[in-house]
């Protein structure tokens, strides 16, 4: 094996970014992950005589594809599909399909970056991927999602299967979508496994997993309380987002007694001063998952709270923050007014909310800050449980599934803390260990390997 010398960070960043061109959100994921691991390899040669960074960073395939489908008018519409398929060292490559009109390359790129290290992070045997569409259900029918969905998997069938890529759901692909994806894929290859996953409960599908991602989030902060000897018991909170991440975060917040004052959708966010109960949030979901309707029709159903349109939550003083809505939502001047505001804790439900200026201002002030790679793995922890009960063809209870979770949950917050805490153990940096954590476990298998 040639001698290669150690590159720095910044040469190797230079390198992606002439690889990549203009995919600015794949080359942020990127270099949130590798800034911590550089510094942890720096006396390891072998990770760099084997350019593991470097191969973890080049997708082992990414597939492109047209999407034709007929509307119900009887026109005839053209999407663009993906498949990012970045690394399977450890298993099968495992990860969502995102149908909305931003979806690019580079978006599901950092998708799949992160899902390599997220799914390394759960102890499961599970590589990383991505998919999905720049394609828009809402307004659709369900007879054009149908459509579309069919269109989508008769070209993703041939590069999927249950020991080789298991889709699952996200943004703009829930239940429904899942269901009429699955149905095409039972059609094509007249088989039933688990190639994805978010199934119904009918056809293969698991307890809890619509709840586990929002669920996860809530664990992991109430796992980085409880190492400070502290609990979410009292605590205002502020959540954004109200789909089923939002949703579920709120409800677990809620159970371990804290009080949840915000929930947010892309027109804004309202401010519930009395908090939110199990009613209300019924309501809630009752509003975004079978009517799809606007959060601000929730200030009109209950008088006391407050809308504010084109506006994020995170001016509301909180003790503890839930980003759980989509990429970038916390910016520098966001991160700056929840410190101000008193926040001491955020646990990320969504996939890289906070900018890394955020990131930084919230670790230089030396809060609990749960990085969305460990914070909300409990989604795709669930996943992964339910390609286990698919392959042994059984179904496990709702006691086991979330004993289960809470474990998961448990153990990647542990992983943190044994790569993140400061030698002093006054402070653990949750970004670095669950970088660090997520890495050596995908590294390790491939150096097992060789050059692969």
């Amino acid at each position: 094996m040639g001698k290669n010398t150690a590159v720095t960070l910044d040469h190797f960043m230079d390198g992606l970014r002439k690889r990549n061109p203009g995919q600015t959100e794949f080359h942020q994921a990127v270099y949130e992950v590798s800034k911590p691991i550089f510094d942890f390899i720096v006396d390891k040669p072998l990770y760099h005589e084997y350019q593991i960074m470097r191969r973890i960073a080049e997708p082992d395939r990414v597939v492109s594809f047209r999407v034709c489908w007929e509307d119900d008018e009887g026109n005839i519409r053209v999407n663009r599909g993906w498949r990012i398929q970045n690394n399977n060292a450890i298993g099968p490559y495992k990860g969502g399909i995102r149908f909305h009109p931003s979806v690019n390359e580079s978006i599901l790129k950092f998708l799949a970056f992160e899902q390599t290290f997220k799914n390394s992070l759960t102890g499961l045997p599970m590589g990383g991927g991505k998919g999905g569409a720049n394609f828009n259900p809402k307004g659709k029918s369900d007879h054009e999602v149908m459509r579309f969905c069919q269109s989508f998997m008769t070209e993703l069938y041939r590069h999927i299967g249950d020991d080789i890529d298991v889709p699952a759901g996200d943004i703009g692909v829930g239940a429904r979508e899942i269901g009429y994806m699955f149905g095409q894929w039972k059609r094509i290859t007249r088989q039933h496994t688990g190639v994805l996953t978010g199934k119904g409960l009918e056809y293969g599908g698991s307890l809890i997993r619509t709840e586990a991602t929002g669920y996860g989030a809530t664990y992991f902060m109430q796992n980085m309380l409880a190492h400070r000897k502290d609990a979410i018991d009292g605590k205002i909170c502020v959540v954004s987002g109200s789909g089923n991440v939002a949703q579920y975060a709120v409800e677990k917040i809620t159970q371990l007694g804290g009080k949840v004052v915000t929930m947010s959708d892309s027109d804004g966010y309202i401010h519930d001063p009395e908090g939110f109960t199990q009613e209300k949030l019924d309501w809630v979901k009752a509003l975004k998952n079978e009517k799809r309707g606007r959060i601000e029709e929730y200030a009109k159903k209950f008088k006391k709270a407050k809308y504010h349109a084109g506006k994020r939550p995170w001016g509301v003083p909180c003790q503890l923050a839930f980003p759980c809505a989509t990429q970038n939502e916390i910016l520098l001047e966001d991160a700056k007014t929840l410190l101000k505001n008193g926040c001491i804790g955020v646990s990320e439900g969504a996939n890289m909310p906070t900018v890394i200026e955020g990131i930084d201002a919230f670790l230089d002030a030396r809060i609990l800050f749960g990085p969305a790679k460990a914070a909300n793995a409990g989604g795709v922890g669930v996943s992964g449980l339910e390609m286990s009960q698919n392959s042994a063809k059984i179904s496990w209870k709702e006691e086991e599934l979330q004993r289960l979770l809470t474990d998961i949950m448990k153990d990647i917050h542990a992983s943190c803390v044994e790569y993140g805490q400061t030698k002093d153990k006054k402070f653990v940096d949750y970004v670095r260990g669950a970088n660090i954590a997520g890495f050596v476990k995908v590294a390790d298998a491939m150096l097992a390997y060789g050059v692969v």
